[in-house]
């Protein structure tokens, strides 16, 4: 039987609710025009959280300064996030999608992918497809775009063709006509250090990928990236819809002094490069957490351990770092000695819901941006050593 995988995914989720909230209270609906979402509208600093396709073809983007946005556009509309509508507005189309088929792995706030394979055939997925959008929209007062494949990849390609409102198909039997002639950038998990080296290859559409062999590729990538490439350029991915999914019960990594120190800044560093390290493995997993704690070691062999709660499940390597920072005053009387400074959290999670106070922090688009670049040199440099070692 061949498999059938819906992509469900809202049309700018955050953008759409707040104009849903709105119309229902008889106001105009903002997604008519360029308007955005940001944590504090007042303070021109607010990082933007959502953007309607208006103002996106105006080239105002997520995590942009509402200042700068104004640049682009003065008229723009500026609305405060309300998380607890949020929340509500993702169960409800959850809880839509989850009628249609009961295996269903939710993606993020506002996506999920469902096994369709025993509910529907290929011949009738799009007609599902357009009743599960409809009902939503119905019910709901938002649209969605369905992706539909003979694959999790495939689906989630297919639901970030042609928006807002639409469902597409994207069968293996499609892959050379649909997916190939798209710029290589398009292709899931390219990134943009990926794509600069590929098009420096002369690599600049998927199709061009799939076709390369498999040694050019390898030369240039690594094996390990080199063959996820090659699958996923060729449409391939036998990964399940997990309904639930085994979580990791903590993650920590520690750092050991060639020498004792005491000099706060030298601690510091050490506590910086051990928050990186644990934030970027939790993010690869997407997992967010709720406990941070952090231990220093004496050249006796003691130690000390520390830890809190987060008000929230995060992955933002900068809040995990000034909370360790907080535990570290607590733990250190900042003189004597350290052999050892560790960093652990715990209580992780899959929820990626987040409230949206902490977008009122005009930091806080800079700190997810630097961890994105942290991740991307990261992999990057593995796939580096990993050629290299084979080299």
């Amino acid at each position: 039987m061949p498999r059938i995988i819906f992509h469900i995914d809202v049309n700018s989720a955050f953008l759409s609710w707040s104009a849903v909230k709105m119309v229902q209270a008889g106001e105009a609906d903002i997604r008519l025009v360029p308007s955005v979402v940001s944590g504090e509208p007042s303070d021109r600093r607010s990082i933007i959280t959502a953007a309607s396709m208006p103002a996106k073809k105006l080239g105002i983007k997520t995590a942009q300064p509402v200042s700068m946005a104004l640049r682009t556009c003065p008229s723009l509309v500026i609305v405060r996030g309300d998380w607890t509508w949020y929340k509500q507005c993702s169960e409800g189309f959850i809880d839509i999608c989850r009628h249609y088929s009961p295996v269903l792995q939710q993606f993020s706030i506002d996506e999920c992918f469902i096994d369709m394979s025993d509910c529907c055939t290929p011949e009738t997925a799009v007609a599902v497809a357009a009743r599960l959008k409809d009902e939503i929209k119905t019910r709901l007062g938002f649209t969605v775009n369905v992706g539909i494949g003979s694959n999790k990849l495939l689906a989630k390609m297919a639901s970030d063709f042609e928006k807002p409102d639409k469902v597409h198909t994207l069968w293996s039997d499609e892959v050379e006509t649909k997916m190939w002639p798209l710029g290589v950038r398009d292709l899931l998990w390219v990134g943009k250090k990926t794509e600069e080296r590929l098009t420096a290859n002369g690599i600049r559409t998927i199709g061009d990928l799939a076709r390369l062999g498999m040694g050019s590729l390898t030369q240039m990538v690594g094996r390990k990236f080199a063959e996820q490439l090659h699958e996923n350029a060729n449409g391939r991915d036998d990964s399940p819809v997990h309904t639930e999914t085994e979580e990791a019960k903590s993650v920590s990594a520690e750092r050991t002094f060639s020498q004792d120190l005491s000099d706060p800044r030298d601690i510091d560093r050490a506590l910086f490069n051990v928050a990186c390290i644990v934030a970027h493995r939790i993010r690869r997993h997407h997992f967010r957490a709720s406990t941070v704690s952090m231990f220093i070691k004496y050249k006796d062999f003691s130690v000390v351990q520390k830890q809190c709660q987060l008000e929230q499940p995060t992955d933002i390597t900068a809040v995990i770092l000034n909370e360790a920072r907080r535990l570290l005053t607590e733990a250190w009387d900042g003189v004597t000695p350290l052999r050892q400074v560790g960093l652990g959290v715990s209580k992780l999670t899959h929820d990626y819901y987040e409230q949206m106070s902490l977008f009122e922090d005009p930091k806080l688009g800079f700190y997810r941006e630097w961890d994105r670049k942290y991740d991307a040199q990261r992999e990057e440099d593995a796939r580096l050593q990993a050629y290299e070692r084979k080299s």
